[in-house]
């Protein structure tokens, strides 16, 4: 068995019980990919490591790329593909492989969404995003950062070593929705209270800011995602610099680190 296969195992459960579709907004992509964007990835060959059911492929797609290829560990590559089906696109493909190992001719941006903070290695993953990046192409990832998730390490982390355990069932209806329940009152209050500089010391202020756009659907496909994978690392900053320094094929310079919504990380750059 591959060392990711009971968390890729556990996310397609996750993606293979959403209704058909992008389970993500335009903007939520969008803010996602900052600083890359339509520009970047209009005539490109893209490559998404770790796409689960398609939904940021759908939106990806929209941006006009030459072509769009998504992997993934997981069976969520059928929902993926029945997804892209329905789309109307016809330059993509969906294949299953292990991320950490896949190899490739290279592609002009690699990217990977979610994915590198669930592996054993979470590493080995990045440099394989880095390796399957051609000369001159870009490359950006996203992850949990340790940096302002405290209630989130303290509080759920240690709920998510036991559901893990659990059928899915028991933990999206089971756990999932009740505990999600008091975050989505707290999110829509603090969304619909006055931007005072009282309210930004308070937990997860960025982030409620953010999330409480969306419907109670959203934020319990969240809470899901954290409690059914066996392993999740929350990254500092500092791990962050260390990937980006050490990897001899990354241009000094053109890297960049970006803290999104007081609670993750966006990086990347240019690879020579």
């Amino acid at each position: 068995m591959k060392a990711d296969q009971r968390t890729a195992d556990a996310f397609a459960f996750s993606w293979n019980n959403l209704p058909p579709g992008s389970v993500y907004t335009e903007d939520q992509v969008a803010d996602w990919f900052s600083p890359i964007g339509e520009r970047e990835i209009r005539g490109a060959r893209v490559l998404e490591m770790g796409c689960g059911n398609g939904s940021l492929m759908l939106h990806v797609l929209r941006w006009a790329p030459e072509w769009l290829d998504g992997i993934d560990l997981g069976s969520a590559v059928g929902s993926a593909m029945d997804n892209l089906k329905a789309s109307g696109f016809s330059n993509w493909s969906v294949h299953q492989d292990d991320m950490t190992s896949h190899e490739s001719a290279g592609y002009e941006l690699v990217y990977s969404i979610g994915v590198l903070h669930h592996l054993e290695d979470p590493k080995l993953g990045f440099d394989s995003v880095v390796r399957n990046t051609r000369a001159g192409g870009r490359f950006h990832c996203w992850v949990y950062a340790r940096e302002g998730n405290t209630v989130i390490i303290r509080i759920v982390d240690p709920i998510r070593r036991v559901a893990t355990h659990l059928p899915w069932w028991l933990t999206k209806y089971g756990l999932a929705t009740p505990l999600v329940s008091p975050f989505f009152v707290y999110a829509k209050l603090l969304a619909a209270l006055p931007r005072l500089q009282l309210f930004a010391s308070w937990p997860l202020y960025e982030y409620s800011m953010w999330i409480a756009r969306r419907e109670f659907a959203f934020f319990r496909h969240v809470a899901f995602d954290q409690l059914v994978t066996p392993r999740t690392v929350y990254f500092d900053r500092a791990t962050i610099e260390g990937w980006l320094r050490d990897n001899d094929r990354i241009v000094p310079g053109s890297t960049y680190i970006i803290m999104r919504n007081g609670n993750s990380w966006k990086f990347g750059g240019q690879v020579r």
